[in-house]
């Protein structure tokens, strides 16, 4: 449920992306932001030198991103009302200011 402050972020995993927490709990001041939730943690082969989220796919009420630095990779889910250049543009603020 979305507060007037923003939305929220839903911990429950025990492993993130270094600075991602940190990231998402700005993302949820952002208008629109309803609830964000980090999900699996994995490994890849590509190397991504600089923390990057990205847009992947629509979900029922939202987006799956993908948070990616260095050799990890992490998948967020987030519910909101707004539309994916809205989401995208919230992300780009939030990361233009970390």
């Amino acid at each position: 449920m979305s507060s007037a402050s923003g939305g929220r972020l839903v911990l429950n995993h025990s492993t993130h992306i270094p600075g991602l927490i940190k990231l998402l709990e700005r993302l949820t001041h952002q208008m629109g932001i309803q609830t964000i939730t980090p999900g699996i943690i994995a490994s890849t082969r590509s190397h991504a030198p600089k923390m990057m989220l990205k847009i992947s796919v629509p979900i029922r009420g939202g987006f799956k991103v993908i948070a990616r630095q260095g050799k990890t990779v992490q998948e967020v889910f987030i519910l909101t009302v707004l539309l994916q250049d809205q989401l995208e543009s919230a992300i780009d603020r939030v990361m233009k200011h970390r």
